[in-house]
């Protein structure tokens, strides 16, 4: 219950901050560092709680992005109503890739290059598909509204995606502490071992990945809605598979807080990097790179398990000195 109420006080703390808060600066800061944090805390359900670690999480964030900007612009649909759609239909592109790798027992490396070669495949199809918009992509009207789900404020997007990482939050706490989560990690830890206390590893990674790869189409239908445009280069690119990642690695994987640590210090370096260096091209991947590989080798156990690592290394050095 500790946890449950220190979800609580964060969502609260940045909601007064959005409320009394009038720095564009400050408020698009929140905005996309929240964001980045739905994208990490999407990975770490099926990457951190399951094990199955995805190389092409892309997939499923253009999946939805494409959903709520095709049922906007060609289906007239209300983006509030497209938003549950594309939550929808990202989790079943999740059913679908979960079906064909876990029932042949792909996992690892395997499972990892299957999702990267399917979201390559799915950025191959967004540019040959007129409803796609092809090469040019699709760009929504401009229509200020909150009915709309286009605000005038930075506010308003702030909220929005403030109430999708505290789901967010709430999910990763349920699998924490409910006995699908346990199963989940029984599954991760050792998954012939899960299977012989009556586990079946299939059903528990396809409701893993439905879970993480609705998220991620959230991040999606959320990433058209701020900035009113996708092509499939952003849709099924790389960098969204590798922030997600790299962020969840850094905070902690497996942990509820981990993906939110790691995207606010990614962020943070991101800002700084930009102020240092300008718009040089692809100084964030290589600072990305660098932070990834520092963490494996000084903090295996992502930021949010420092205390872990110190107690650890605390244990081992008393256990020489008893020596």
């Amino acid at each position: 219950m500790k946890q449950l109420w220190t979800i609580g006080v964060f969502a609260a703390i940045v909601a007064a901050v959005t409320g009394v808060s009038d720095s564009g600066v400050l408020l698009n800061f929140v905005t996309m560092a929240l964001y980045a944090a739905l994208l990490a805390q999407a990975w770490n359900i099926l990457g951190g709680f399951g094990g199955q670690f995805s190389f092409g999480h892309a997939l499923f964030f253009g999946t939805g992005a494409y959903i709520q900007a095709i049922a906007q612009m060609q289906g007239g649909i209300n983006p509030w109503v497209a938003l549950p759609m594309a939550v929808a239909g990202s989790a079943l592109v999740g059913l679908f890739v979960g079906g064909l790798s876990f029932r042949y027992g792909l996992k690892g490396s395997y499972f990892a290059l299957v999702t990267l070669a399917f979201a390559e495949v799915f950025r191959i199809l967004a540019l040959s598909v007129p409803f796609t918009g092809a090469g040019v992509g699709l760009m929504l009207p401009l229509k200020e509204s909150l009915g709309n789900m286009q605000f005038g404020s930075r506010k308003g997007y702030v909220f929005l995606i403030l109430a999708l990482v505290t789901l967010a939050l709430l999910v990763s706490w349920w699998l924490k502490n409910s006995r699908f989560g346990a199963w989940l990690q029984a599954v991760r830890d050792n998954e012939d071992a899960a299977r012989a206390i009556g586990v079946n590893p299939f059903n528990v990674k396809m409701g893993a990945i439905a879970l993480s790869g609705g998220f991620m189409g959230a991040a999606g239908a959320f990433y058209v809605q701020v900035f009113q445009y996708i092509d499939p280069g952003i849709a099924y690119g790389s960098v969204t598979s590798v922030e997600a990642l790299v962020a969840a690695i850094v905070g902690g994987i497996g942990t509820v807080w981990g993906p939110v640590l790691g995207a606010l210090v990614l962020h943070i370096l991101a800002d700084i990097t930009r102020n240092l260096f300008g718009q040089l091209p692809g100084i964030n991947m290589v600072i990305y790179g660098v932070v990834l590989v520092l963490i494996v080798m000084f903090l295996p156990r992502g930021i949010a398990g420092i205390g872990q690592s110190v107690v650890a290394v605390w244990k081992r050095s008393g256990g020489r000195h008893g020596q």
